[in-house]
């Protein structure tokens, strides 16, 4: 009876491993159908792309063929043109045609014309000169005002001037009240370019004040700039 078993047991082992080792040879049979599948594919698209080359190979030759003709057959035409316009007859346009020589005669009277125009234009090129209006000289640009030759006066005294700006106004030539008060819209736009203002001579009314200290009005002065000292402006 064991003995039995045991041979049982084998049939059904063996089984299995051929079962096991048969499925693993079917698997590798399938991958192998699938190379050879592939293969074949990639054999039939080389030979189609064989065949299409081979074509268009063809196609180039008999091109080259035709260019070669058509180069051999060139010189040809070409002579052939040459030839037919050498021996066209040239246009009746381009031929020359002789034109009649002017007689001497003509000459001495165009001088003659010429001189008498020429005579006549002088006087009305003088009549036209004197009547003509002579231009008025360009009027002469105002000059910046200049320093006095006098005494100098205590600019000091003006409000919004003090030492720096009196050394600065000093070096521009300005010196007395008189000045100040016979600047222009250009001299104080120089000014405050000098100065580095914006506005403040206008501000602080320095022409005002200046026109009443060159006049001598020191009442007037004092009562409209009370702010302003009598010796010096600190």
């Amino acid at each position: 009876m064991s003995t039995f078993f045991y041979m049982l047991l084998a049939f059904v082992v063996g089984v299995l491993v051929g079962w096991f080792i048969w499925g693993r040879l079917r698997g590798e049979l399938d991958s192998l159908r699938g190379e050879l599948g592939r293969a074949k594919s990639e054999r039939d698209r080389f030979s189609a792309d064989t065949y299409r080359l081979s074509g268009e190979l063809d196609a180039c030759g008999r091109s080259r063929a035709d260019l070669e003709r058509k180069l051999r057959e060139a010189p040809t035409s070409s002579a052939k043109a040459g030839t037919d316009k050498a021996s066209a007859p040239a246009p009746a346009a381009l031929m020359s045609t002789p034109t009649p020589a002017r007689s001497s005669s003509a000459r001495p009277s165009a001088a003659k014309s010429a001189s008498t125009k020429s005579a006549a234009a002088k006087p009305a090129a003088a009549k036209t000169a004197a009547a003509a209006p002579k231009k008025a000289p360009a009027p002469k640009k105002a000059a910046a005002p200049k320093a006095t030759t006098g005494k100098a006066d205590n600019l000091r005294r003006l409000i919004g001037i003090g030492p720096v700006n009196e050394k600065l106004l000093k070096a521009q030539g300005v010196t007395s009240y008189g000045q100040i008060a016979a600047w222009t819209d250009a001299d104080v736009k120089r000014i405050e370019e000098v100065l580095n203002f914006d506005g403040r001579i206008a501000r602080e009314k320095w022409i005002e004040q200046a026109k009443l200290l060159a006049a001598g009005d020191e009442a007037e002065f004092a009562s409209r700039f009370p702010t302003a000292a009598t010796s010096n402006n600190n």
